[in-house]
C-alpha cells in the first residue's frame, strides 16, 4: 500500500500487500509481514533438533531446513518488496511442496531413483522458468496444484493412523490451513475496505503465522508416520505443556 517513510529500497517492484510500507523503518516495507515469519523460523528450528537428536531420517532435517529457508526469503521479500526477492520467496515454496511430495509418496515407491530424480529435475527447471518469467497468477495456480497433490496421501495416512494424539496433528494441519487460507483471500481480495477499517488485522501476516504452525504440524506428523513404519513405536508428546512433537524409542540393535 501507499508509502510511509521513504524507502531505502527504493520503488516497489513486486507485489504489494495490503499492510502499509515503510511504516516503522525505511529499511522494512511491510513491517508485519516480515515479522510474522519468525514463529515458522522457531517452530521448525525446534523441529530439526528433535530430528537430528533422535537421529531422524534425514529428509526431515532437510524439510525442516527447507521452512527456515522459506521464511527468511519471504522475510526478505516483504521486507524490501522488490521482484528479486519475491523469486527468492516462491521458488523455495515450490521447492518445499516438492519434498513433501517425496517424503509423502516414496515409501510405496518402487522404483526408489525415478522420483527424487524427476522431482529434482523438476525443481531446477521451475527455477529457471521463474526466474526468466513472471507468472503472476499461474505461480499461485501452480502452487494450489502441488498442495492438492499431498491431501490424498495425508488423508491416507490419517484413516491408517490409530493414535488419537497423532490424530489431532493431523486435524491442526487441517485447521491451520484453512484459516490462514481465508486470512490470505481476504487480504487480498478485500483490502481496499479493510483498509477503511480503525484496525487492520493484517490478513497476510496472519497468513504466515497459521503457516508456520501447518508446517510444523504437517512435519511432526509425517514424523510420526515414517517413525511407525519403521516400527520405532512413535508417541506424541508435549514441550512446555503444549507443543507437540514425536518421541520414538528404536528397536536395540542385537
Amino acid at each position: 500500500m501507499a508509502d510511509g517513510l521513504s524507502s531505502f529500497w527504493g520503488p516497489v517492484t513486486s507485489t504489494d500487500w495490503c499492510e502499509k510500507n515503510y511504516v516503522y523503518s525505511s529499511y522494512i516495507a511491510e513491517f508485519l509481514n516480515t515479522l510474522s515469519n519468525v514463529p515458522c523460523i522457531l517452530l521448525a528450528l525446534f523441529g530439526l533438533i528433535n530430528a537430528l537428536r533422535q537421529r531422524f531420517e534425514k529428509r526431515f532435517s532437510v524439510l525442516h531446513i527447507s521452512n527456515m529457508i522459506l521464511a527468511i526469503g519471504s522475510m526478505l521479500y516483504h521486507a524490501t518488496l522488490q521482484h528479486m526477492q519475491q523469486q527468492g520467496d516462491e521458488t523455495p515454496m515450490v521447492w518445499e511442496m516438492l519434498l513433501y511430495i517425496y517424503i509423502l509418496y516414496s515409501p510405496d515407491w518402487h522404483y526408489k531413483s525415478t522420483m527424487p530424480t524427476f522431482l529434482f529435475l523438476y525443481g531446477a527447471a521451475f527455477a529457471v522458468a521463474h526466474a526468466l518469467f513472471r507468472f503472476g497468477i499461474g505461480f499461485k495456480v501452480h502452487y494450489a496444484v502441488l498442495c492438492l497433490l499431498c491431501i490424498p496421501r495425508m488423508y491416507k495416512y490419517y484413516i491408517h493412523t490409530t493414535d488419537v494424539s497423532a490424530k489431532r496433528l493431523a486435524k491442526l494441519y487441517l485447521a491451520t490451513i484453512t484459516i490462514g487460507s481465508l486470512c490470505w483471500l481476504c487480504d487480498r481480495l478485500f483490502c481496499e475496505k479493510i483498509s477503511l477499517w480503525y484496525f487492520n488485522p493484517q490478513g497476510h501476516a496472519l497468513w504466515h503465522t497459521f503457516m508456520g504452525f501447518n508446517s510444523y504440524f504437517a512435519n511432526t506428523f509425517l514424523m510420526f508416520c515414517r517413525a511407525q513404519q519403521r516400527g520405532w513405536n512413535p508417541k506424541v508428546v508435549h514441550a512446555m505443556g503444549w507443543l507437540p512433537y514425536v518421541k520414538i524409542d528404536k528397536p536395540k540393535v542385537q
